[in-house]
């Protein structure tokens, strides 16, 4: 589904990402591991748009996306979620996952004015799915509270939850462990899965929870010094003497 061939991209002199090449399966939940530095989150940014690769090409389902906007990356069915999560705040659970759907009639100012049924009958169907959707996730409850009170896990599952309104072929999560209790990590786990399984989407991860990349991902791809150091299985990563090596020692010692 992603290829990435050969990607490079440096700032400063500094390359963060060296002739990277990797392939992320349709229908497949892979994670991408590495210490801290080994350019995780800049290729992320790059196969969403937000950095210009200088060398190299992305390919999503066969078509270069390298050098589109974020927005459009986005248009081609690719959400993507932040370490730090980026719900709107101050706005309620609800309306945080129903202003996530491109191209809402409402969004015309003209539109509010001499098309009111049609604004009206889509915002009700998209409250219906987003209210679906919270369901799905076990936030519903919480549909009124604003985004902002939520604990940090919850915060986690909104953004899976507004990742599904997107209706997304490939959702890129970084770090979705991160600050995240037991309890609500093994339901983020299970909608992960089950996204995967029930929904057909696929998911490319960050992650340095092991425990979570070990029960959840399949492939496991490791990056060190901005490039593709090996991929596996879970077992063999674990075992391999380069990842050992890539961070306990080597570039760390």
């Amino acid at each position: 589904m992603l290829e990435v061939n050969h990607v490079t991209k440096s700032f400063g002199g500094v390359s963060a990402v060296a002739e990277c090449s990797l392939n992320v399966a349709q229908g497949s939940i892979t994670a991408l591991i590495g210490p801290n530095g080994a350019g995780k989150t800049t290729l992320f940014n790059i196969i969403t748009g937000h950095y210009k690769p200088d060398n190299g090409q992305i390919l999503f389902q066969g078509r270069r996306i390298d050098g589109l906007r974020p927005d459009q990356v986005f248009k081609q069915k690719i959400y993507r979620t932040f370490q730090i999560t980026r719900e709107f705040a101050q706005m309620t659970v609800l309306e945080n996952l129903m202003l996530i759907p491109p191209r809402q009639v409402g969004e015309n100012i003209w539109n509010t004015w001499f098309r009111v049924k049609t604004v009206k009958e889509q915002e009700a169907r998209l409250q219906e799915k987003a209210l679906e959707v919270l369901g799905f996730v076990e936030l519903l409850e919480l549909k009124d509270e604003y985004a902002g009170s939520l604990s940090g896990g919850q915060k986690k599952l909104l953004e899976l939850a507004r990742s599904m309104m997107a209706d997304p072929q490939l959702v890129l999560l970084d770090e979705p462990g991160a600050g995240v209790n037991p309890t609500l990590m093994r339901k983020l786990t299970a909608n992960i899965r089950k996204l995967c399984q029930e929904r057909q989407i696929t998911f490319f991860l960050i992650e340095h929870d092991m425990d979570l990349v070990m029960e959840l991902c399949n492939p496991v791809i490791v990056m060190s010094e901005g490039k593709k150091l090996m991929e596996g299985t879970p077992g063999e990563v674990r075992q391999d003497e380069r990842v050992l090596e890539a961070y306990l020692g080597g570039q760390h010692r």
